[in-house]
């Protein structure tokens, strides 16, 4: 089961590269965030034709995640428990069906800045949540994957110039703290399970030639349940979808299980 995460910044103005993407690279299972869409909306025959089962939680203008399979799909949950209030369409998971059956959650965490402020204590405030719901999937003791754009840039060795990046709330202490205590829980950072070395990212800045310059940083990751990790045969960052036309600030990050 080949399963890979993007940020895709904007369904529609992607389109075309989107379906392409997914005609040639062909995952199992796409979890997109930043779709930007609403539900009813959403362009969903394209990628229908295409062979892919499509389940969105979607928001106008803003957010929205989505998960795009070419497995059954059961048990579709939309929102991140822990608060009914809140309107933001950051959280999707469902069941994909393959030779074991693998809970694939789509998440896209807040941003967060600017920091300190009300936005940046919503961030952590949703980690919170984000970690209750990791400690349940690990209780069911089955392959989980918590997969997105988590706005967390976990290390030094995970962004180009880390000092640029230190009073951003994508990388300030508080920002790390909390998401290693979700990893700590016994979760597997599937691309640091299988890559050490520093010079690795999943999101570059449209501004100052930045791709050009690896001027990037790691901030989309697949957090892997124990028996989930078992399963990983392979995880890798598409980097070169970020060079193409009218690319997405950020570029697609995969798993491959054995599932």
């Amino acid at each position: 089961m080949r399963i890979a995460t993007f940020n895709i910044n904007g369904v529609k103005a992607r389109l075309e590269g989107l379906a392409d993407w997914l005609g040639t690279s062909a995952p199992d299972v796409a979890l997109l965030q930043e779709i930007k869409s609403l539900d009813e909306t959403f362009p969903r025959e394209r990628f229908e034709d295409l062979g892919y089962g499509v389940k969105t939680h979607g928001q106008k203008g803003f957010n929205g995640v989505a998960i795009l399979s070419r497995l059954p799909l059961e048990d579709v949950v939309r929102g991140l428990p822990g608060d009914p209030n809140d309107e933001q369409a950051r959280w999707i998971e469902a069941t994909a069906i393959g030779r074991k059956a693998v809970r694939v959650c789509c998440l896209y965490l807040p941003n967060g800045n600017p920091a300190p402020g009300e936005k940046y204590d919503y961030k952590l405030v949703w980690m919170k949540r984000l970690q209750e719901r990791a400690l349940e999937l690990l209780a069911a003791e089955e392959p989980a994957v918590m997969a997105g754009d988590y706005n967390v840039i976990p290390q030094d060795e995970d962004a180009a110039r880390p000092d640029a990046w230190r009073e951003d709330a994508l990388g300030r202490p508080e920002t790390r703290a909390a998401f290693r205590e979700i990893l700590n829980l016994g979760f597997t950072d599937a691309f640091r399970a299988r890559h050490q070395d520093s010079g690795h990212y999943s999101f570059w800045d449209y501004q100052r030639n930045a791709f050009d310059r690896n001027d990037g940083i790691r901030i989309d990751h697949l957090l892997l349940t124990p028996q989930a990790a078992d399963l990983m045969s392979g995880c890798w960052i598409e980097a070169e979808l970020r060079g193409r036309e009218r690319p997405s600030d950020h570029t697609p990050v995969w798993i491959e299980l054995d599932a």
